[in-house]
């Protein structure tokens, strides 16, 4: 009987402000390029702190939803709003074979992304994905969860290929894979720590321009995860 019930969660401040700010998106009555009252005002009209409300933009923001200009504030962003669906973790309840067909894609998609990135990446790419994995290692080593820098720097392989729709796919269904990542525990300790070496070799092939090692490289560094999603459906 106790297997029928399931576990209650509770939603945050920041919670529900992505919430609202979504279900204005998903009805039209935010479009790209709208700006958001400033930060004092939504924390006044939603009745909680200035940092409840910045921490809800600073997610919309790093999955693209929103972006902050000089001058303007933060508006609507246009690319990335149909990643809010992959966002907002109950709009796609994953079950085990939805995670595993998930984990092929995401496969799929970043072996071509890094071999993209070999070919055609700048100085400034470089340094991009640098920046990210340097952020990534910090985090890391401060003994705090880093899934949020991880998802960084494959967005920036991702940038560096040129390719935006392909982008904008990894945006859809990748924030849903790092959430499965949370929920069975996937990235943990000596994990990341073996993901951080991955990350290194990846960018030295990106570096290189080796499109096969690359490539090579990102199966390698998903190979763990593409045998725990087989695990969930043996």
């Amino acid at each position: 009987m106790l297997d029928n019930f399931s576990e209650i969660k509770v939603e945050s401040p920041v919670d529900m402000i992505i919430r609202q700010i979504r279900n204005l998106i998903s009805s039209g009555q935010l479009s790209s390029g709208d700006r958001l009252p400033a930060e004092r005002k939504m924390a006044e009209r939603f009745g909680v702190s200035r940092n409840h409300v910045r921490e809800a933009l600073q997610k919309l923001e790093f999955y693209g939803i929103l972006r902050t200009l000089p001058q303007s504030g933060t508006v609507v962003a246009g690319m990335g709003i149909t990643a809010l669906e992959g966002l907002i973790t109950d709009v796609l309840q994953i079950e085990e074979h939805d995670f595993s067909s998930l984990v092929e894609t995401r496969v799929t998609l970043e072996v071509k992304a890094a071999q993209l990135a070999a070919q055609r990446r700048t100085p400034e790419d470089i340094i991009a994905i640098q920046q990210a994995l340097q952020s990534y290692e910090v985090k890391l080593r401060s003994g705090s969860p880093a899934v949020e820098e991880d998802l960084l720097f494959h967005l920036k392989v991702a940038e560096a290929g040129k390719n935006g729709v392909l982008k904008s796919l990894m945006l859809v269904i990748t924030p849903d894979i790092i959430n499965s990542y949370r929920k069975y525990n996937v990235c943990e300790g000596e994990v990341e720590l073996k993901t951080l070496h991955e990350h290194e070799e990846i960018l030295h092939y990106i570096r290189t321009q080796d499109t096969v090692g690359v490539g090579e490289a990102m199966q390698r560094h998903l190979r763990d995860v593409t045998d725990f999603s087989r695990t969930l459906i043996s």
